[in-house]
């Protein structure tokens, strides 16, 4: 069974239980049109479902046959004209690892700099050195957010400019 004319029994079945008319489903289409006493019987089923028992239903059957779920547009005296495809905007996923980049730095607080980056990267001296002089460089990667902003404050506080990636 397609999953269209799956989706087109389901809210027949709908309206059906939520009239809770006598009238058989057949005859609501129309009534000279041949109807298979398969389908007939099976239409006669779901219109004698209580309202609980259609949405098990219907849920079973969006189950079974992977149908998504969509919404369904209130009745229309006359058909609309399909509209146009909707434009998925991409999730937004927040970043949650970040590198700390070390930009520039100010002349005069390169000493301090030099002294924070030894601290930080267990380097000697003459390494720290020339780390800091061949700025832009990453100092730290795949940090947590929180580490990463601290570390940024207590660099920025000694003349450096750094960059969260």
């Amino acid at each position: 069974m397609s999953s269209s004319l799956v989706r087109s029994t389901l809210r027949t079945a709908s309206r059906a239980v939520a009239s809770r008319s006598s009238v058989s489903m057949a005859a609501r289409y129309n009534s000279t049109a041949a109807v298979d006493p398969k389908i007939s019987t099976i239409v006669d089923q779901i219109a004698g479902l209580t309202l609980l028992e259609t949405a098990d239903l219907v849920s079973l059957l969006k189950t079974r046959l992977n149908i998504q779920d969509i919404a369904m547009p209130a009745a229309a005296a006359a058909p609309v004209a399909a509209a146009p495809a909707a434009v998925e905007e991409p999730e937004v996923v927040e970043k949650t690892m970040f590198n700390v980049k070390l930009e520039s730095f100010e002349t005069g607080s390169k000493p301090k700099i030099i002294k924070e980056v030894k601290n930080l990267l267990g380097l000697n001296l003459v390494e720290s050195k020339k780390f800091v002089e061949s700025a832009p460089k990453v100092l730290k990667e795949n940090l947590v957010k929180e580490d990463a902003e601290k570390l940024k404050e207590t660099l920025e506080a000694l003349g450096a400019k750094i960059v969260l990636e």
